[in-house]
Order: C-alpha cells, then sequence, then structure tokens
C-alpha cells in the first residue's frame, strides 16, 4: 500500500481534512473543527492516495488527478505532572470508503513512529466505552486498556 503521509499545516490543507474529521465528530461544525485543527500544538498528519493517476488518467483539461486524503490523524504531545511524554491521539479516521484497507494502521504506525521522534514515551488516546471496535482495532495493535478516564462536566 502506497500511503504518502505528511503534517498538514496550511490553512487549506486543514480545510481540506475537515470533512473526514467530522465523521468523528459529528456534532461538531466544520468551523469547530478547522479551529481546533489550527492550535499551535496540535499536530495534523493526512494519508494521500494517487491511484495511478498519470497522462493516461488525466481528465479533460490535460491535467493529471491529484492525490486524494484517506486518512487523518491529529496528536497532541503532553508532559503532565508526574506522567511521561506521551502523544496523545486525538483523531484518526479514515475516510468512510476507503475504511479496511489498511490505512489505519498505515497511520497509525506514522504516529509512533513520529512520537518516537518527539521522545515520547507511549502513544495513548481515550475512547468511549461504546466504541468496542475500536478497542479491538488498538488492541490488535499492541495497545492496552490500563485505567479509565473519569470526567464531570462543569
Amino acid at each position: 500500500m502506497d500511503l504518502d503521509i505528511r503534517e498538514l499545516t496550511t490553512s487549506a490543507e486543514r480545510r481540506e481534512a475537515v470533512p473526514i474529521l467530522r465523521q468523528l465528530w459529528t456534532d461538531r461544525s466544520p468551523d469547530e473543527v478547522l479551529a481546533w485543527t489550527g492550535d499551535e500544538q496540535y499536530r495534523l498528519f493526512g494519508g494521500y492516495v494517487d491511484d495511478g493517476s498519470d497522462v493516461a488518467d488525466a481528465d479533460e483539461t490535460g491535467r493529471e488527478s491529484e492525490p486524494e486524503l484517506v486518512a487523518v490523524a491529529g496528536v497532541l504531545v503532553t508532559h503532565v505532572l508526574h506522567h511521561t511524554r506521551r502523544a496523545w491521539l486525538y483523531d484518526l479516521v479514515v475516510d468512510e470508503p476507503r475504511r479496511g484497507q489498511g490505512y489505519g494502521t498505515v497511520m497509525l504506525e506514522e504516529v509512533e513512529s513520529w512520537a518516537d521522534e518527539q521522545g515520547c514515551d507511549a502513544v495513548a488516546l481515550a475512547s468511549p466505552r461504546s466504541k468496542e471496535a475500536t478497542h479491538e482495532f488498538y488492541e490488535a495493535r499492541g495497545y492496552e486498556r490500563w485505567g479509565y478516564v473519569i470526567e464531570k462536566r462543569c
């Protein structure tokens, strides 16, 4: 599988990622999602596929098709109090029609490599209890459930 993964840093790149992110964050507006992707400490990565476009695949204007964004991952590095330096994976979303093709695993491996380069001791995430398939995805890749997130809304 050929997935070109790069950090999305411009407003235009982040805007392109919003529809995929909203597949996870369905209760958030596009503007809300775009706003948090611009936080200076949040890192957004995009995975692009180029389905073999070449001159033979050029559109009627003669232009080759652009690579397609199929997956995104949003990460924030933290070092809070007594905890070790961690990369918190806030978002890992593969575009619905592209799921089940291995893109999520490739994106996760890239986040793990990036986190290691940043001096992180772990990649962590929080997930609602109802997302059992999500938990199975991560556990199959070596992640362990070790505690609970307990919160009370203010």
